[in-house]
C-alpha cells in the first residue's frame, strides 16, 4: 500500500486550472481499484492519495501521469507502508508480514 502525498508548486489558480483533468484521472485511477481514498491537505497546499499497489515503479509512473504532475504543478512525496491493520471496510487490503 502506498501513502501517495501531492505538494503544489504552483500558486492555486494554476492548479485549479488543471482540476478537472486531474479528478478524471483520479477517476480512472479509483475504477481501476487503485486508489481507495483521496482528498485534500487543509491548509490547501497540497493532497493525499491511499492506493494499492505492489510494485513502487508502477505507483510512481502512475503519479507522473498525473495532470497536476504534467502540467508542472505539484510534486509527489510516495511513502509505502505495510497494511498490517485495517478497519473491517480495508479488510480486503491487510497484509502479513
Amino acid at each position: 500500500m502506498f501513502v501517495l502525498e501531492l505538494s503544489y508548486t504552483a500558486p492555486l489558480d494554476r492548479v485549479d486550472a488543471v482540476l478537472r483533468e486531474h479528478v478524471a484521472w483520479l477517476d480512472a485511477h479509483y475504477a481501476a481499484g487503485v486508489f481507495i481514498a483521496s482528498g485534500r491537505k487543509n491548509p490547501r497546499d497540497g493532497g493525499v492519495i491511499l492506493a494499492v499497489g505492489d510494485d513502487r515503479a508502477v505507483i510512481e509512473r502512475l503519479t507522473a501521469s498525473d495532470p497536476f504532475v504534467v502540467h508542472g504543478v505539484c510534486a509527489y512525496r510516495v511513502t509505502e507502508f505495510i497494511a498490517t491493520k485495517t478497519s473491517d471496510a480495508l479488510a480486503p487490503y491487510c497484509q502479513q508480514l
